[in-house]
């Protein structure tokens, strides 16, 4: 075969999995601008869907639960997690050697592990009544390893120098971090806090096993919504998520493409 053959052999392929992968969720965007109830076939353009979807006092009260854990999970992930990014880029001694293994296994261990690992130790430990404060901890825990992550590249991509030139120069370890290492990190960290906020909103598997009974999030608001069928308002909601996900992941990679794109 010519390389000319296999260049094209590869390109089709590459758009053949591109395809399958996105072509779902064009197909979703798609028709819920259709002016119909039911998805079988195009009808009419409509925004309808969107002005009913915000009508669903349930799904309002869903997505207002979503955004209050993903806030407050990703503003505690992102503090805890700079802290052990740092922790992991700086200090390699004594019992910090674990460290590594304990923040990033959450982040290896699949989700219905966690989930279910979650919901015993809730249930079966803490005694703990399932509700908005478990998933809050929940979300918390799988994310600070993303955030370690990140900040860990960060500062991984700095000149040292910078920090030796402070402290020759009398700046305090506090002053150093405070003017010096903090506002080299801090793209790092506000990227940490979107990939955790993003996380957070859009997880289902972990949320399904820690939630309890009468709470409720915007993901597990459209699996009971798709149980029956997928309505139009099913379609609505998908696409206001999905546009708010790859809104944040792009200026997640906008602020730390570095790290987001796997280079030290």
């Amino acid at each position: 075969m010519t390389r000319g053959g296999r260049l094209f052999g590869l390109w089709t392929a590459a758009l053949a999995v591109y395809a399958f992968l996105y072509l779902p969720l064009a197909v979703v965007v798609i028709f819920s601008f259709n002016d119909s109830l039911l998805n079988a076939e195009w009808v009419g353009f409509t925004t309808r869907w969107y002005g009913q979807l915000f009508e669903n006092t349930e799904m309002l009260r869903a997505a207002a639960n979503s955004l209050i854990i993903a806030l407050g999970a990703a503003t505690l992930a992102t503090v805890l997690g700079s802290m052990a990014g740092i922790a992991l880029q700086r200090w390699q001694s004594g019992f910090l050697r674990a460290l590594p293994f304990l923040v990033l296994a959450p982040v290896a261990m699949p989700e219905i592990l966690l989930g279910v690992s979650l919901l015993l130790f809730f249930r079966q430990v803490l005694d703990l009544t399932l509700g908005l404060v478990s998933i809050l901890v929940a979300h918390i825990t799988f994310s600070i390893g993303f955030v370690a992550i990140i900040v860990r590249v960060r500062l991984a991509g700095l000149d040292e120098s910078l920090f030796e030139a402070a402290r020759d120069l009398g700046a305090s370890p506090w002053q150093t971090f405070r003017w010096v290492t903090l506002p080299l990190i801090l793209p790092g960290i506000l990227a940490g806090f979107l990939m955790s906020f993003t996380l957070s909103i859009d997880d289902f598997v972990i949320t399904f096993f820690v939630a309890g009974v009468g709470v409720t999030t915007l993901p597990l608001q459209i699996y009971s919504m798709i149980k029956v069928a997928v309505s139009p308002e099913v379609n609505a909601v998908s696409t206001l998520l999905m546009a708010l996900t790859l809104t944040l992941i792009a200026l997640a990679s906008k602020l730390a493409p570095d790290t987001l794109q796997g280079r030290a």
